[in-house]
Formats: C-alpha cells, structure tokens, sequence
C-alpha cells in the first residue's frame, strides 16, 4: 500500500508502510479517493488534500498544479487543461479548457512559427479552468492558497528526476538550449541535461506561484503578471496581447459527449477534442464477438489496428470542424449503425506531449484532467522571470492551405486529441482513464477500454499491457519485444508497414510513445488505480479518520 504524510516540512511522499501496520491503521480510517497521475508528487498533492476533507475537483485542481512542476515537460500554467466530471449522481460534464488562437495574426505565417518560440504559444486556458473549477465545483474547504501549496513547495525545493523525466530532459535538452532562459531553468550548468535521481528546483516558478497564491488566478490575465506576460511577447515577437488574456472567456461547461461500450455508458471529452473518435472505435470493436478480444493476442491487435485505422482515418478524412455546434455531426458519426457502414466499407475495399491523471473521492465524485503544453516541453522557450514554458498549440492550425480543416485563423480553437473517458454503469463511475500522446491519446483509451471490459483482468493489467497504434498512412506501430509469424501476416494482408517509435524517451519495451495512462477503477465493491509503467506515475489512496468531516 502506498501512503502519504506531513512532516515538518510539508508534503513528501513517505516510504512504503509496512503492511501490517497499514492494514491495522486502515480499519480506523475511512476510504477519502483515489489519485493516478504521472509523477509520485502530484499524487501525494492531491491525496494530502482529500485526507483534508477536499472533493475531488479540489484534488484535481492541486494535482494539476503540482504536475505542471513536478512534469514540465507536459505540461504547466501556460498551457490547456480540460476536466471531464461525473457527480456521483447526474449526468458527466466538462469545463471546455481549449486554449485559442490570438485575435490579430501577421501575414504570411510559417509553419515554423507555430512550432517554436513566442510565435507558437495559444492564449493559455489552464489557470482559468482551476479558478472555476474550484469557485464552482470545489468543496469550500480547501482555500486557493492551500491548493498551490503543494506546487510552490515541489518548485521551491524541488523533485528527484524520475526515469521518464530524465530522457524528456536528456531527449529534448538540445532545443531548450536555444533559448537562455529555457537552458537555465531545465539544463544543468555544465549543459549536461538532469539524471534520474537528481534534483530540479524552479525557484523563479515558486516566486510565481506563490504570488497567484495571493493575487488570484486572474493575476495571470489582467493584473501585473499579465503585463509581465505582453511585455515578454513584445520583446520576442509573440502574438499575445494584453486583449487576448483579458479578453479570454471563461472556461464553458458543457455536457460530455455519452455513447456505449457492452453495457456501459461511455462519457467523453467534445470537440474540439478527440472523444468523438474514442466512441466510433469503440463501436467499431463493439461489432466484434467478444471473445475475439477477450484474449491478449494477434486477433485482439489487429482488431484493434482495423479499428483505429478507421477512426482515425475518419478523424483526417471527414473531421468535425464545428467546434460549438457540433451535435448533428458528431451523434451521426458516433452511431451504432454509422459505425456498421464504416467496418462493412472497410472490409469491401480491403478484402506533442501531454499528461493525464484521475481522481475519485470517497463520496463517488470522479474526475478525468488531461492537460499540456502540447509538444514535449511545448515551444521550448520560457518567460525569463516568471519561469514558466509557453504552450505550441498554435501548431494544431494548417498554414499551407487556407481551405483546408483547422485551416489558421485568429481567435479560434485548435483541434485537440484530449479524451479523458468515464465509464458508468446504473449511473455510477466505474472507470476513469485519459492519456497524453497526440493521436496515440485515442488509441491508448479505446484500447485500455477494451482491455478493461473484455479481458477483464483489472485495470493494473489492462494499463500495463502492451499497445498498436495506427495513423491513416497505413503505418502501424505495435509494442512489445517480439512480433509472431500470425500478426505480421495479418499486418501484411491488411497493407499494414510495421514502424517502431523513434522518440528516445524509453529503453524498455515499454514506450512513452504509446501513451501514458493514469485510471482509477471499481473493482470488486472498491476503488483502486493504475499509473501507467511508461511515466513516472503513482497510485496514492486517501483516508481519514473517523469523525473527521
């Protein structure tokens, strides 16, 4: 059993307990949620903060903050976050967090300009989302300043380099040399980038935090840290201005996008995210018999590839670019039969980076927050006083044609690949899963989905087993140390070229590429969690004592 505690020092995470004494300890205690995220001090943030009587929207939010330290290279406050929420009695919804475009843009943009530098950074929605998510949703027990303590805390003493986080730093170390204030905050001073067991400390992000602390979150879109900002993006040609932050509107809460997956009712994330192509593969597996995908094997993976080969197909080659109204097209696309037509006209003719945590409380309240700065450390330059990296979603819109879908344009929302999923059963969450990536963000939740409903081993199985991937160029990347004879001819009769990641972020068989997992489930009348063994995650399980409310 994992387990968190104070010391005089703050929030660390503790050494396994043993135990027997855990077990004994735990029967004085009641069951407060369940967190999976992709560092151990996220988790412990948003544990320490359940045992403190918060929801799980209050763990969310402080979650969301310490990650955005504790994992730089995914994500941070300058970046998009999106929370999809099922209450323990109600229907699911989201807090719609896209970042968006600015609303003047110069001629003639390249699309090097949306990749690197000021130029590529979108209007962060990150802060604003935690400010409503805990004005609206939160508890009322847990102050603002008490859910960045966490976070200014990772900042300002700083956190050991995992194993993952070492090779984002050793990987992509090189491109953050080309800005002096990137290098200073995330390069070591010989150059040499952060090994695992190292410590990084941000002391300009703690000086930061600590002041939205005092000030508010919207100190970050109209006040002095504001003006801080638009100042930067003057100096180094960046597009966003003192309008942009003021003007950009509050996060909307809309209903999450619902379909079905053998008996369960499937919650989702809308456009301008990807939830919509998690349903239509969904459905597409649903055709299948179910014993077919019941086992861990080539007939599983290569039902998978078909299945994303046509979501994700369908996602290039017929997108929903209506990101308001998109109700009609998206409930056409995520049909029963729709995705009967789609499988059957398949058959005939064939013959950035991001993280993702979970969190349930004790009263069933459950969570699902993905949230990035999109490419791996974003736009690869920081602001030199404030000590945070901007975002490169700007590198979500086309330049090369005007007509084409996601064509740039000034203030509009760029195409996300964000699916945080909640499955229901009778009205209550029983699994809550998300997952960074780009595109393989689609392909990893659908897959774990099915791993989870048909196998049926337990989600620490379902989100440890090895991955496919496929993009609609007909290449497919399949996980794991040994292909058989049958999948490779499967792969070949279906015109499948095998390609193996490339990313330089792991050395095991286990790829970051593939994802990065982080589920609650309920098993067995109790929640437990899975943190994905290609990140630095960790599961942490919150109690308090009785007669504490």
């Amino acid at each position: 059993m994992i387990a968190f505690c104070m010391n005089g020092r703050g929030l660390v995470l503790s050494l396994l307990l043993v135990c027997q004494a855990a077990a004994a300890d735990t029967a004085e205690r009641r069951f407060a949620g369940v967190v999976s995220s992709a560092s151990p001090e996220a988790t412990a943030a948003g544990v320490d903060v359940l045992e403190r009587g918060g929801n799980a929207i209050d763990a969310a939010v402080a979650v969301s903050l310490a990650i955005g330290v504790s994992e730089p290279a995914g994500s941070g406050i300058a970046g998009q976050t999106v929370f999809l929420v099922k209450p323990p009695t109600g229907d699911a919804f989201v807090i719609n967090g896209t970042t968006w475009s600015p609303a003047v843009l110069p001629e003639g943009v390249t699309e090097d300009q949306l990749i690197y530098g000021h130029t590529a950074a979108a209007v962060p929605s990150t802060l604003r989302v935690l400010d409503l998510a805990h004005r609206k949703f939160g508890s009322g027990r847990i102050s603002w300043p008490d859910l960045l303590g966490p976070a200014i805390e990772i900042a300002e003493q700083g956190f050991v380099v995992g194993r993952f986080r070492h090779f984002a730093f050793d990987h992509y170390g090189v491109e953050l040399m080309k800005q002096p204030a990137a290098a200073g905050i995330f390069v070591k001073a010989d150059g040499t980038a952060y090994q695992e067991g190292e410590v990084l400390r941000q002391p300009l992000l703690a000086k930061t935090l600590r002041r939205l602390a005092e000030t508010g979150a919207m100190d970050f879109y109209t006040g002095d840290m504001a003006a801080e900002i638009v100042a930067d993006m003057a100096a180094n040609g960046g597009w966003i201005t003192a309008a942009d932050l003021r003007d950009f509107p509050e996060p909307a809460i809309v209903p999450a996008l619902s379909g079905s997956y053998r008996g369960f009712e499937v919650n989702t994330l809308p456009p301008p995210f990807g939830g919509w192509v998690v349903l239509q593969i969904l459905n597409l597996l649903e055709l299948n018999d179910p014993q077919e995908l019941a086992v861990d094997g080539d007939r599983r993976s290569l039902l998978l590839l078909d299945a994303m080969r046509i979501g994700h197909g369908s996602r290039r080659q017929d997108p929903v670019t209506d990101f308001t109204d998109y109700r009609d097209a998206v409930q056409h696309k995520t049909s029963k039969a729709g995705a009967a037509k789609l499988w059957s006209d398949y058959h005939r003719e064939r013959g950035g980076e991001t993280t993702h945590f979970s969190v349930v409380d004790g009263d069933g309240m459950t969570v699902a927050v993905t949230q990035s700065i999109d490419s791996y450390f974003g736009a690869k330059v920081a602001h030199p006083e404030l000590g945070f990296l901007y975002n490169n979603y700007m590198q979500g819109f086309q330049v090369s044609d005007p007509q084409a879908p996601y064509a740039l344009e000034a203030r509009q929302m760029p195409k996300s690949s964000m699916s945080g999923t909640i499955l229901a059963r009778d009205g209550r969450a029983q699994l809550v899963l998300g997952s960074p990536g780009s595109a393989r963000i689609i392909s990893a939740v659908a897959q774990v989905t099915s791993h989870w409903v048909d196998i049926n081993a337990g989600i620490e199985t379902a989100v440890g087993a090895y991955r496919v991937h496929v993009v609609p160029d007909d290449k497919a990347y399949v996980e794991g140390p040994q292909l058989t004879p049958d999948l490779l001819a499967g792969m070949a009769q279906r015109g499948f070229s095998l390609v193996r990641p490339t990313y330089g972020v792991s050395d095991s068989q286990l790829d970051p590429y593939f994802g990065g997992v982080h589920a609650v489930a309920r098993e067995n009348g109790a929640w437990t969690g899975a943190a994905d063994p290609r990140r630095d995650g960790r599961v942490g399980f919150a109690f308090t004592r009785d007669g504490v409310d």
